[in-house]
């Protein structure tokens, strides 16, 4: 047996109306019954998911100290959602960009990725991931660099259609065989 996706994430937060209003407004997530924001702590759901849950938001208080993973302490770096098309990364990078939370973009060569902080200063990305038919051994060896993502030029390359795709680690699955 094993581990073959991430099903949910739980993060403590200081307001969770404000993190609910946050994940909601700018990233798209639906608010699902069984957690009650008015006691500290609510349940999300992506887009199209098919999981009870994707993001579990637990309320700390305004005396919550910020995360100081990374900086004076061990903790978890980020969450790396990913978006269906292009477009759908476009769309957020404008939406992010206006809630004041984007904080970075990069071209990882075979991702496309976005860094925003949520209300709490938690990093999260959000990605796009070359498929498979375009990858290219270059866009490969690109993937030991970090360098600015140009959405403009990506977009022209593949399209706002694109869909993100499997590819970095493996061939997508051949039906039929």
């Amino acid at each position: 047996m094993s581990i073959f996706r991430l099903n949910h994430a739980v993060l403590y937060v200081r307001d969770v109306e404000q993190s609910v209003a946050f994940y909601r407004d700018v990233l798209g997530f639906d608010y699902i019954e069984g957690g009650d924001a008015m006691r500290g702590a609510a349940f999300l759901r992506a887009p199209g998911s098919a999981n009870d849950h994707d993001l579990g938001l637990f309320q700390l208080g305004p005396q919550a100290a910020a995360s100081t993973a990374g900086r004076s302490s061990v903790g978890l770096y980020h969450l790396a959602w990913e978006v269906d098309t292009l477009g759908d990364l476009e769309r957020l990078a404008g939406g992010l960009a206006a809630a004041g939370a984007l904080v970075g973009a990069s071209d990882h060569g075979t991702t496309k990725s976005l860094y925003a902080q949520d209300p709490d200063g938690l990093e999260f990305e959000v990605v796009w991931i070359i498929p498979a038919e375009f990858l290219t051994d270059e866009d490969r060896g690109k993937s030991a660099t970090i360098r600015p993502l140009d959405l403009g030029r990506e977009i022209a390359k593949y399209g706002r259609e694109a869909r993100s795709g499997v590819g970095i680690s493996r061939e997508p699955a051949v039906v039929g065989s």
